[in-house]
């Protein structure tokens, strides 16, 4: 119950990271079984819907209910503590956010098992996803309209947390050009998710609609514009790029700091390039539609807009490579991940930058080269930078370390197998191998390609089964992780591994940039207080958030099904929720100094 009812800041991090493994888990076996699909010429396993409701599946799992929720488990578990707060702006909002995204993801996932799941690609273009036939494409693509809807809602709320708790709760001292570079990265990803999201809700929303009310927002013969969803969808999808990729940006300038021993070099313009690749994020949307017919003045000015992105990137990847130099560096598991992401990252924005010239990309466009150039981008920099975060702050969140020797197996298998899964597809893709084809036909030269991109499917599985089976060892391990294992810069290593409740016992004086390495350069070994000792509120747990989500849930099936008694249940519960959290005053509860000092735990 403890868990169903927390608005703990760490709790909630934890849960988030719990449910985006699950569904990572899932979306990693659907990619394995495409791979299967595509391992010879001609195969017959996995044919016609049933591919074609893989990829969608994977696409949109991999990206709203995996990498996005293990990006919030950080920043829940992180961001409070590197800016010396006691929680989260809205407590309560914050788990609301979680569970919505929970019963979003459990929406899109149950369509396996109710007729079919959808079908017509992760990006669900019209006319694909606005077909009402065949009864597999109409039901599974109203599960994707209404997951998306429901779990995008929670991500919306959750940014607009962290916007609030970042401007309005950092410590004394701790001014926007203090902030460690992940609460910098996680500041302007919120700003992304506030702009990015409403989009795709209005996009959704027509789809919903146009599918379940009989609109006509995409359909041509009733005057209606498949191109409008792709507008739509893009204007929110390549931000949503940017909110995946930013706090990877952010865990790696960490990392790479803490174990080259050195500040980070040049931070504040690696602050203004964070703050500029997120602006210009914005602007680059069409040219995923060059071969829309859009004309060559827009096509110009999307391409040059696409390429000036490489320019705060490049700052960033000379940042990282001048922190390293003349470092004191050890390659612990977390900086082997975060150094591998580097190169690995460059790649896949070379290809991008290949991909923003529209005469080229009359080529590359729906081809494997594509694919490549994104699992570049997406696996080989944010889940890197993810793997990274994970074997960084587990002592952190956990209290307990991730085994060092593992985490080299787990690191290997899983990037060599990333490389020989995607590297090959790049000349797939320039050999005219269609994406989202589930066979090819012999004899044309791709097998050998696809062969090797197979097994490298089954290498980074193998990988990610070593982390699990770390992760299960560590968690029968007792709780002593220290404080500071890694000899750390920022406010969260500063406190006990795992924090208390209450995180700190007196709100810390920041005096600098990494505020507790200069605490410790000073002789100090812990941060100076702002405040002297007192009573500290928290606030009360509460099952509201939990009832409110089901609701929505319950009320989804309802318009699915066009059985409005379901809808009005659903209605009741949430609109109950609501009523009951306006009317009940939540006064929290104090921890008193005596039990402070009770529990033991130093300043």
């Amino acid at each position: 119950m403890d868990w169903l009812t927390t608005v703990d800041h760490k709790k909630i991090g934890i849960l988030y990271l719990l449910f985006g493994g699950f569904f990572f888990l899932l979306g990693g076996i659907e990619a394995v079984l495409i791979r299967i699909q595509l391992m010879y010429p001609d195969n017959k396993i996995f044919i016609g819907d049933t591919f074609n409701a893989l990829t969608t599946m994977h696409g949109t799992t991999m990206i709203f209910f995996a990498a996005m929720p293990i990006i919030f488990a950080f920043m829940n578990a992180v961001v409070p503590l590197q800016i010396g707060a006691r929680d989260v702006a809205f407590p309560f909002v914050n788990a609301l956010g979680l569970w919505l995204f929970f019963f979003g993801g459990v929406m899109l996932n149950v369509s396996w098992f109710l007729g079919g799941a959808p079908a017509a690609g992760w990006t669900a273009y019209a006319p694909l996803s606005t077909i009402v036939d065949s009864s597999i494409t109409y039901h599974g693509v109203d599960f994707y309209v209404l997951g998306l809807q429901i779990a995008g809602l929670g991500t919306l709320i959750g940014g607009i947390n962290f916007l609030v708790t970042i401007i309005n709760m950092r410590a004394p001292g701790m001014t926007y050009m203090r902030m460690p570079l992940f609460t910098w990265t996680a500041f302007i990803t919120s700003a992304l998710i506030l702009f990015a999201f409403p989009a795709i809700t209005v996009g959704l929303v027509q789809l919903m609609f146009d599918r379940l009310f009989d609109g006509a927002f995409f359909e041509v013969s009733r005057g209606g514009n498949p191109v409008l969803w792709e507008h739509i969808f893009w204007i929110f999808g390549h931000p949503e790029v940017y909110i995946l990729i930013l706090p990877a940006f952010g865990i790696i300038s960490d990392i790479v700091s803490t174990f080259s021993r050195k500040r980070l070099f040049g931070y504040s313009s690696m602050v203004f390039a964070t703050a500029l690749i997120g602006f210009l994020g914005f602007m680059v949307w069409v040219h995923h539609m060059f071969t829309t017919g859009i004309g060559p003045v827009g096509n110009a000015i999307f391409a040059i807009a696409t390429m000036a992105i490489a320019v705060p990137t490049g700052v960033k990847i000379f940042n990282w490579l001048f922190t390293l130099w003349g470092g004191q560096i050890t390659f612990t598991t977390a900086n082997t991940f975060a150094t591998a992401f580097i190169p690995t990252f460059v790649m896949g924005g070379t290809t991008g930058v290949m991909l923003a010239v529209p005469p080229a990309d009359f080529q590359y466009h729906d081809t494997y080269f594509v694919v490549a150039h994104f699992h570049y981008v997406i696996v080989g920099g944010l889940v890197l930078g993810l793997f990274a975060g994970m074997y960084y702050w587990w002592p952190k969140m956990f209290g307990r370390m991730l085994n060092e020797k593992l985490g080299k197996v787990h690191f290997w298998t899983f990037f060599i197998g990333f490389h020989m899964t995607f590297f090959p597809q790049h000349f797939l893709g320039l050999m005219g191998m269609p994406r989202r084809v589930f066979t090819y036909q012999p004899g044309v030269g791709l097998e050998q390609g696809n062969l090797i991109s197979t097994f490298g499917a089954f290498l980074m599985g193998i990988g990610t089964i070593a982390f699990i089976i770390n992760v299960i060892a560590a968690a029968r391990s007792p709780k002593n992780a220290p404080a500071d294992p890694w000899d750390g810069r920022s406010l969260e290593w500063s406190i006990p591994s795992p924090p208390p409740e209450y995180n700190f016992k007196q709100t810390p004086l920041v005096r600098g940039l990494d505020a507790f390495w200069k605490e410790k350069m000073a002789g100090n070994k812990e941060m100076t207080p702002a405040e002297p000792i007192g009573s500290i509120h928290m606030p009360s747990p509460s099952i509201l958030p939990l009832t409110f989500s089901i609701g929505f849930f319950i009320a989804g099936f309802g318009f699915m099904y066009h059985n409005y008694v379901v809808v009005a249940i659903g209605g009741v519960i949430m609109l109950g929720s609501m009523f009951l959290r306006s009317v009940y005053d939540d006064p929290g509860y104090h921890i008193e100094p005596e039990e402070l000092e009770d529990k033991g735990v130093k300043a």
